[in-house]
């Protein structure tokens, strides 16, 4: 694998790797093959021109970190999860977003990335909390976010611009001390 193409954090099946401007045809592809699977939630780029503005603000912005899901068998892109917002000092937190692609869709892979991007978010970025904010009929989303054992801590109105109005969020949040505190008690249960 090229340093382009180092994983930050590898499981069974994907690793996650940060986003690179040599990764447009495939993403954009991915993207417009995808569009019945997003819409009405999610417009991630299918274009170049809407690519390198996306990714290059993941690649040059602090406060962001953008990771490609990608398959361990073959490397193909699966998906994508970014930590967008991040604050440090006291308060050490980020807001997920993400999205499979169609042919990866269903098959648990976005599970498994969601908890390699919370264990490197909670290690070496040294973040305490993050946060994801889905709109209640989005089913998919939500139960992602339950599945990682991210509690749902409320409801925000007209909370983000989507699709030319205001939409309506419930926010899903999980911290650094509610992870310690599954994997000890999955390690007493071994």
């Amino acid at each position: 694998m090229t340093d382009d193409h180092r994983c930050a954090a590898e499981g069974p099946r994907v690793g996650i790797r940060p986003f690179t401007l040599a990764d447009a045809d495939e993403f954009t592809a991915r993207s417009r093959e995808s569009r019945e699977l997003h819409r009405p939630w999610l417009f991630p780029p299918d274009s170049s021109e809407a690519y390198a503005r996306y990714a290059g603000g993941l690649i040059d912005d602090p406060a962001k970190h953008g990771f490609l899901v990608c398959e361990r068998d073959g490397g193909a892109i699966a998906g994508f999860i970014n930590i967008n917002n991040v604050v440090q000092g006291g308060f050490r937190c980020g807001a997920l977003g993400y999205g499979a692609f169609a042919h990866a869709a269903g098959r648990g892979l976005m599970s498994e990335a969601l908890g390699l991007v919370v264990r490197h978010a909670f290690g070496p970025l040294g973040l305490h909390r993050l946060e994801i904010n889905a709109q209640s009929a989005n089913t998919a989303s939500i139960a992602l976010a339950r599945r990682a054992g991210f509690r749902l801590e409320g409801f925000s109105p007209d909370f983000l611009f989507i699709d030319g109005a205001w939409r309506d969020h419930e926010r899903w949040a999980i911290t650094a001390e509610m992870v310690r505190a599954r994997e000890a008690t999955a390690a007493t249960s071994d």
